[in-house]
């Protein structure tokens, strides 16, 4: 499915629990606690998303078809509160583009700080 340009950059820049999610989401499908503990072990603490911004950011994702409610997965806990995620084509786009968009943000302000510190 080919994603167009400018739908993704109307959904950035994204919140730092956005990107964070679709991060955690990039490494394979998972559910909401999954995703707390995943984004808290990548950001070695920095981040933890309290379950009330997780599901709001969630439901977010979900309306504007970033990520998307799966079947659960085999050899899974077949709990039925227990709903799993996985990012969409479009979300990979979207987290991609952020990518470069903050890399772009770090390599400016590397260059700012090198010229005003010599």
């Amino acid at each position: 499915m080919r994603v167009d340009p400018s739908e993704v950059e109307a959904l950035l820049p994204l919140q730092p629990a956005e990107f964070h999610i679709l991060i955690a989401l990039s490494a394979g499908e998972a559910h909401g606690y999954g995703i707390i503990t995943d984004v808290e072990a990548r950001t070695s603490g920095a981040l933890r998303l309290s379950p009330g911004t997780l599901y709001r950011t969630i439901q977010r994702l979900l309306e504007e078809g970033l990520i998307d409610e799966r079947r659960t997965p085999a050899g899974a806990s077949n709990d039925p509160r227990r709903r799993y995620y996985g990012i969409t084509t479009l979300g990979t786009a979207v987290v991609h583009a952020e990518t470069r968009r903050l890399t772009e943000l770090v390599r400016l302000a590397k260059g700012v700080l090198r010229t005003s510190t010599g």
